[in-house]
């Protein structure tokens, strides 16, 4: 009878002890999460996601009203028209003084055949060329401001231009769009809400790529290495785990203590290296679950 107990007892520790040899290491299933923030102030009219919902890459999840930045583009656009509107016709302008100055140059050429011929004084002739270099001044002097007007308002064009580049980029910011395809963990904000910039609003996460964030004690460090191919066994509770082939994407450099939650076949082990193992989702896989990994 006592050798059936010791035998029965011998089978409870060999067990166990299988038991406790089936993981290298432990951890928790985590995944790429994104806080998806407001970048301009206003009121929320749009946020028809909820929890669970999935999104893709560019996705437009939210929007904040655009109203008052609608108004302040109209009126920057109904500036900027004004200021062009009022741009000078240099050639039209100066087409008098143009005329002018050809009439002259035609009685300065005329009073010169005279004065080879007798026919007029020096002094007529002079007139004549100081009349003509007076009206050449005048068209210098008039195309010189023009020209400077036509640039003055050129350039206040092209500031309004950039004032309106500006508020259309807020109004694009006003359109919030996923930064990455995956699934809504939390919605932080409602409809309704003002937003300021750097107001949280949804918290996305892509579970297709999970991963198992273990601890390997520093006598493990040798078995290990990144691109290596291991099984993470994931815990759904009771006697219910799944395996699935899993990769060493991430080993730490440094060492930490171990986690409270963290098992690690050495017990004595108060240091470990973090790791990261990438898992393909099958749709199971939640963040925060318990899951084992085995060289």
């Amino acid at each position: 009878m006592k050798k059936i107990f010791y035998f029965a007892l011998l089978s409870c520790v060999l067990i166990s002890c299988k038991k406790k040899e089936e993981y290298n290491a432990t951890g928790i299933f985590e995944a790429t999460t994104v806080t998806v923030s407001a970048e301009t102030a206003g009121n929320i009219v749009s946020m028809p996601l909820v929890e669970g919902d999935s999104v893709t890459l560019g996705q437009n999840i939210a929007m904040i009203d655009t109203t008052m930045l609608a108004i302040q583009l109209n009126q920057l656009y109904s500036q900027r028209n004004s200021a062009e509107s009022s741009t000078p016709d240099i050639t039209a302008q100066a087409a008098a003084l143009k005329t002018q100055i050809a009439h002259q140059q035609q009685e300065v050429d005329r009073f010169g055949r005279l004065l080879e011929d007798g026919a007029t004084t020096r002094k007529t002739y002079d007139d004549a060329v100081a009349c003509l270099k007076t009206l050449q001044g005048q068209l210098d002097a008039l195309l010189s401001t023009l020209n400077n007007s036509k640039k003055t308002i050129s350039d206040n064009s092209e500031a309004i231009t950039y004032q309106a580049d500006q508020i259309k980029e807020q109004i694009e910011k006003c359109h919030i769009h996923a930064p990455l395809s995956g699934t809504i963990l939390t919605k932080l904000a409602e409809q309704g809400e003002y937003a300021a910039p750097g107001k949280p609003l949804y918290k996305i996460a892509d579970l297709d790529k999970i991963y198992l964030r273990c601890y390997f004690t520093a006598s493990q460090l040798a078995d290990i290495k990144i691109g290596q191919k291991v099984t993470v066994i994931a815990d759904f509770g009771g006697n219910e785990q799944y395996e699935y082939p899993g990769i060493i994407t991430w080993i730490a450099e440094e060492s930490e203590f171990t986690p409270k939650s963290i098992q690690t076949n050495d017990s004595r082990a108060n240091l470990v290296y973090a790791a990261k193992v990438a898992v393909k989702n099958d749709g199971r896989l939640k963040i925060g679950q318990y899951g084992e990994v085995r060289l």
